[in-house]
């Protein structure tokens, strides 16, 4: 479509999805329905951490320099016309930050950025510095989610006993697509939706506040939280600056979840359920409210959605990651035995030589590299092995097997079949552009299996973004 076709075809909505290894950012036409220009961009943000393997943090300046990389390449002509911005990102994570006034540089020079000195890292979902020793010392919670590694305010409360002299040098905290919105706003009070506050711990859903007095009696530095909670919809304030021609004064919905967006676009009714394969690995359906019925596996978590309800989510730290793990091995072998060989060959390979019939076998592979959240002590196992296993195919397949069968011991078939699920919608650039994966997801489930789109993400955020206009 050209930059001039979608002139009088409705108000523009645009997208935005902070995800853990790249930015999706997309323009929708909500009187046709279909994203009209889209672009990404690898953040390559990640950070060493003195923490070793225990840590995982990302570079925020980097993550919002993509973001304005993306949407610098958009056509000007279609943002002109956007009359709702929509953000979400990567759940879980906490970032710090000192609020300043907005700054007063000229519209046509406003930039989507932060001094370093003036936030911190983004401590991720992937963090796992609060071992069950830490969390088991922290105050019981009366939420029905419960705390885990990774989680913002679990996070928060580690550094608080640790490192307290960090938290000194900032006065806001949330997750960054609530930073990104409040620096977008140029607001000095920061908004946090419920989906974010439910995946940051401490969060009581039906009252919608945090558990402050429990919190504050534990030394936890409530005055850092967000003070207004919105529901997913509603506004978190107004675009301070033109912004590539994004006109100032345009309304920003309160930052939402990814795996929210990821299943508000791609869900076309309740009979569905959604399978989301990128770094870590998600399955989820749509449940009237947060509690669990009986014969759900106690892994199955119910964070909030839409209009008062809730997604049922068995969520795995071990999705692409694992895979990518893998390959990252097979790359470092054949360098050590003097060659090399780059990853997309890899990649190739692997794929072509696992979809074979003859790769399957009685092998089964347990991908805990990262443990999981309701056992953060196991680590990956690979039984049945024999010589007729041997081969690079067969491991693979047996790999990719194991992924969706750690998935499957969370949120079974038979789960489903009783909620009623006719079929999974695949999601997620690990699941999409692995053949191999998505005939294991019918060999475990006996469903079928439809494959989502690139920027599902990114594309519920702008239709969630529309309610906020």
């Amino acid at each position: 479509m050209s930059e001039t076709e979608a002139d009088g075809e409705g108000k523009l909505a645009l997208g935005i999805d902070l995800g853990t290894t790249s930015v999706k950012v997309v323009v929708y036409a909500r009187n046709r329905g279909e994203i009209i220009a889209k672009q990404s961009k690898d953040t390559q943000a990640n950070v060493p951490s003195d923490l070793g393997i225990d840590g995982n943090k990302q570079d925020v300046p980097k993550i919002l320099s993509a973001v304005h990389s993306c949407v610098s390449r958009l056509p000007k002509d279609l943002l002109r016309q956007v009359t709702t911005i929509g953000v979400c990102g990567q759940m879980h994570g906490v970032t710090l930050w000192k609020c300043q006034p907005p700054p007063h540089d000229n519209e046509k020079t406003f930039k989507l950025e932060i001094d370093k000195t003036q936030v911190s890292h983004l401590y991720t979902w992937q963090d796992s510095r609060c071992d069950s020793n830490f969390l088991k010392s922290l105050p019981p919670s009366s939420s029905h989610l419960p705390i885990h590694p990774g989680y913002g305010c679990a996070t928060l409360f580690w550094f608080a006993r640790n490192k307290p002299e960090k938290l000194a040098k900032y006065n806001r905290c949330g997750t960054v697509q609530d930073l990104m919105v409040n620096l977008l706003c140029g607001t000095e009070d920061v908004a946090m939706s419920y989906q974010n506050a439910a995946s940051f711990g401490y969060f009581l859903t039906e009252e919608g506040r945090f558990e402050v007095e429990a919190m504050e009696k534990a030394n936890f530095p409530v005055e850092l939280l967000p003070k207004r909670i919105l529901r997913a919809g509603e506004t978190a304030g107004h675009l301070g600056h033109t912004w590539f021609g994004v006109p100032a004064g345009v309304p920003i919905g309160v930052a939402l979840g990814d795996l929210q967006c990821s299943v508000f676009a791609l869900l076309k009714g309740q009979d569905e359920a959604v399978m989301n394969i990128s770094t870590s690995a998600q399955l989820t359906y749509v449940h009237p409210d947060f509690r669990g019925e009986a014969g759900d596996s106690g892994s199955i978590e119910y964070f909030p959605y839409f209009g008062g309800e809730y997604l049922a989510v068995a969520a795995s730290l071990n999705g692409g990651n694992t895979l990518a793990s893998f390959v990252k091995m097979l790359q470092q072998w054949t360098m050590d035995l003097g060659f090399s060989v780059p990853q997309s060959r890899v990649w190739e390979k692997l794929i072509s030589l696992g979809q074979e019939d003859s790769a399957v076998s009685s092998m089964r592979i347990e991908p805990l590299l990262l443990g999981e959240r309701h056992d953060p002590h196991k680590t990956a196992s690979v039984t049945g092995i024999s010589l007729d296993t041997l081969h690079l195919g067969t491991v693979f397949r047996s790999l990719c097997s194991g992924v969706i069968q750690n998935l499957h011991s969370m949120m079974s078939q038979e789960i489903l079949k009783k909620k009623g699920i006719k079929k999974i919608v695949g999601n997620g650039s690990g699941l999409v552009r692995n053949p191999v994966l998505q005939k294991e997801v019918q060999h475990w489930y006996k469903l079928p299996l439809e494959l989502g789109h690139s920027g599902d993400a990114a594309l519920g955020a702008a239709i969630a973004g529309v309610a906020s206009e």
